[in-house]
């Protein structure tokens, strides 16, 4: 009599199949894809870190260092200096001119910093737009960005000058008079926070205008269908998602705004008096004006960082807290 089996009952006779082969020793059989042990792979991505981190060292760490060690010492040239402790900090803390320097930057932090953005995203949502001169206009704002800032904060002093400024060469003109943008405080801080906010806006609207790209249109249009008005879609649909972007231009512009030096030291080299010194334009004034005292512009230099990174950490720590809530 003869008997006939199933596929499935050969196979389990058979567990080998034809060659009789159990499928585990089949498997380890197989040539597996050879990879490079872990200590390679680490060498391999230290390698290529290895140019950026030699960047960083030589340029930031090490003068960070310099800075911090020169800061206990009254030093007034280039060869070694005195230590003399905490002597220099106990100056800073007496000195009004830091404490003014510290306030014109607040001052042109708070200016800044939220006119950047806002007029940056009021842009980008404009521009993002099919507009007639749309690509023109967006390298007008941009320009700044592109050429040096150097070359900003002197377009800044042809502006406004007092004497040449085309500003007050128009206003003659029109028989207005001319306005004193260097010899009177809030015109001359004026003037450097419009100069600064033209090199701002252009890089705020460029960021956004990559976010919008990111954007669901399908929100925007359920909502228009709900009845929901422009101001109102702007408000409760492209503001919270766009809140990452402004969270990162927010912080990337106080650390600018804490950092200005070409266009003050260009357009009004901190005058008149005090009314436009910052805190960056006053350890430079200490350490290479006519004093030379490195001890101490190295001293407002730490103090600045230090500044600088509790503001960031803050700003950091706060936008963790509210995304976790």
């Amino acid at each position: 009599m003869s008997t006939t089996t199933t596929p499935a009952q050969d196979d389990a006779l058979d567990p080998g199949g034809a060659g009789g082969v159990p499928p585990e020793e089949a498997r380890a059989d197989r040539p597996e894809r050879s990879r490079p042990p872990r200590r390679w792979q680490s060498a391999a991505a230290w390698t290529m870190l290895a140019p950026n981190l030699v960047l960083l060292g030589v340029f930031l760490v090490v003068p960070l260092g310099w800075a911090i060690v020169m800061s206990f010492q009254a030093k007034r040239s280039f060869g070694p200096g005195r230590w003399n402790g905490l002597e220099n900090l106990g100056r800073l803390l007496g000195d009004d001119v830091f404490w003014r320097a510290l306030l014109n930057t607040a001052i042109f932090t708070a200016v800044c910093v939220p006119v950047a953005v806002a007029a940056g995203l009021g842009l980008a949502l404009l521009m993002n737009k099919a507009l007639p001169g749309r690509g023109v206009f967006r390298t007008v704002v941009y320009l700044p960005i592109v050429v040096s800032t150097l070359v900003t904060s002197l377009i800044g002093l042809l502006l406004f000058d007092e004497t040449v400024g085309i500003i007050n060469g128009v206003l003659r003109d029109l028989g207005l008079g001319q306005v004193a943008w260097q010899t009177d405080g809030v015109l001359a801080m004026t003037s450097v926070i419009i100069m600064t906010l033209w090199t701002r806006i252009g890089f705020a609207m460029i960021i956004y205008l990559a976010a919008l790209q990111d954007l669901d249109p399908q929100l925007v249009e359920a909502a228009e269908l709900d009845g929901a008005s422009r101001f109102n879609v702007v408000r409760h649909i492209v503001v919270p998602t766009l809140r990452p972007t402004t969270f990162f231009l927010v912080v990337i512009n106080m650390i600018w705004s804490f950092q200005v030096f070409d266009i003050v030291f260009v357009m009004t080299n901190g005058g008149p008096g005090y009314d436009t010194t910052m805190l960056v334009t006053y350890a430079y004034d200490e350490g290479f004006g006519p004093a030379r005292n490195f001890g101490y512009g190295a001293t407002v230099g730490v103090v600045l960082f230090v500044i600088t990174t509790v503001i960031v950490v803050f700003q950091v720590r706060r936008n963790a807290r509210r995304e976790e809530a």
